[in-house]
């Protein structure tokens, strides 16, 4: 008889070696498809990206009408001391595929990854899922092949779906954006084609404490997995597991038992839920399309369309040849960033469970006004020289953290087929005893049990949370 999905799931992510991919194995793996990877990115002006074009209505689109564009908006919010800015963002309506393929082998979970490439990334190969592609790639828009193993999603049964969710992308760089995050359980043989790998996901989970090996599309998928719960009545399965951890792990221990608790937490869901309803009810967003050319305080120039202060980002425009892809060939604009960022987590002992301190944000691209994201979600280089009362809440504490409170700290990249050369500061810090309990209107504990909760659903943790929460690992 077969485990219940949640056990089959934790059972991988305990697994940090594979009698089908042993760790030395995968390691040469991962050399080879570094050393074999072939790549030129070179930025060009506007005028040399061949089927991109500015529009008469002031985008930068693709002459199919496909793909994406780059589109100027208008912003007006009452949240936050900045009521009103202009910037360009990504419009990209269409819902694509972040999808793992999975199968048991030796009775435990694995996940058929891909070394993929990307335009942006910082360091060419990066680990992604299965399946990572728009609706535009594997329509063929392009011309090229159609993208291994996508029959497997087209067609799966109901019975052979893990997890499925669709999920919103950064809401800051994309205009309501939203992708489906789906794992597939695989029927009978399927070879690993060139360029693939079977993974435990403990293996994925060790392998994102390296910086930017898995990509941002793995990660978010990844979050999705529930491990399941147990209340004070039922502590079995939680003590199934917890006669595995060595005597070292008390962090690791501290996380699963949080992952696992449905009983009592600092707040309950339905004070959550009514949380984040009032605060999308009572602030305001309003979007409204603007010209690039008519953008305030941004400079549509030959080459780049770059804010003022030349902070932010700015849009740059490459042509990319990469082998090995449906499409070797092909231009694009990219997003590239004017400076690192931070994502932390700050966590604490809570009735004796890990709670972290969530942060509901607005960002012009959210599908629904307000989202969950960490605690400290920002590009660091903003707020250098600024006073500590316009810092981001709680940036300053976790910057200050001392070794022994963090628990997580790796660089990891964002998507790489739209942002260039980005790479993020993923943090979990553990807080002393006094930090406070009540931290304000715009912050709340949840263990990672209630977090869990509201990932199955859409439009609740911005991808950072879900990124961040990824690397949370038992071994």
């Amino acid at each position: 008889m077969r485990l219940p999905t949640p056990i089959r799931f934790l059972k991988s992510a305990l697994a940090d070696d594979s009698r089908v991919t042993p760790n030395p194995v995968l390691e040469d793996w991962l050399e080879t498809q570094h050393a074999a990877a072939e790549m030129r990115v070179e930025l060009v002006p506007f005028a040399d990206l061949g089927e991109w074009r500015f529009t008469a209505d002031g985008r930068l689109a693709h002459r199919s009408g496909k793909f994406f564009s780059i589109d100027g908006i208008e912003v007006g919010t009452d949240w936050g001391s900045v009521a009103n800015w202009d910037q360009p963002i990504i419009n990209q309506p269409e819902i694509g595929f972040l999808g793992i393929l999975a199968k048991e082998f030796d009775g435990v979970l694995h996940f058929l990854m891909q070394a993929k490439i990307e335009p942006g990334n910082i360091n060419g190969v990066q680990i992604s899922p299965t399946l990572q592609a728009t609706k535009s790639n594997y329509t063929r828009v392009h011309g090229g092949a159609a993208p291994p193993y996508l029959e497997y999603f087209l067609a799966a049964k109901p019975e052979q779906v893990l997890v499925d969710q669709l999920q919103s992308e950064q809401g800051a760089r994309f205009l309501s954006k939203r992708n489906r995050n789906i794992i597939v359980e695989a029927d009978g043989e399927v070879p690993a084609s060139n360029g693939f790998c079977w993974m435990t996901l403990g293996q994925i989970k060790r392998l994102l404490r390296r910086p930017n090996v898995i990509n941002m599309d793995t990660r978010t998928v990844i979050s999705g997995i529930s491990y399941g719960e147990y209340d004070e009545g039922a502590q079995s399965y939680f003590q199934l597991f917890a006669a595995l951890f060595p005597p070292d792990s008390a962090n690791a221990f501290e996380l699963l038992h949080s992952f696992l608790h449905s009983g009592e937490s600092h707040y309950t869901i339905e004070q959550l839920i009514s949380w984040i309803t009032h605060l999308r009810s009572r602030y305001e967003l309003h979007v409204k399309p603007r010209p690039l050319q008519e953008l305030r305080q941004w400079i549509v120039a030959d080459s780049e369309i770059y804010h003022e202060s030349r902070k932010y980002f700015r849009v740059v425009a490459a042509q990319v040849e990469i082998a090995g892809r449906e499409v070797k060939r092909w231009s694009q604009p990219l997003i590239e960033t004017a400076q690192e960022g931070l994502i932390a987590f700050v966590i604490k002992r809570i009735g004796g469970v890990f709670h972290f301190l969530v942060q509901a944000k607005l960002e012009p691209g959210n599908f629904d006004i307000i989202e969950f994201a960490p605690t400290v979600q920002c590009l660091t280089g903003d707020y250098r020289g600024v006073p500590a009362h316009l810092r981001p809440a709680y940036l300053d504490y976790v910057l200050a953290a001392k070794p022994g409170q963090v628990i997580f700290d790796a660089h990891q990249s964002e998507e790489g087929g739209r942002f260039y050369r980005e790479q993020n500061r993923n943090m979990l810090v553990v807080a002393d005893d006094d930090f406070p309990l009540e931290c304000g209107e715009n912050y709340r504990w949840m263990t990672l049990n209630q977090i869990k909760q509201f990932i199955r659903f859409n439009n609740y943790l911005n991808v950072q949370a879900r990124s961040l929460l990824s690397a949370i690992s038992f071994c």
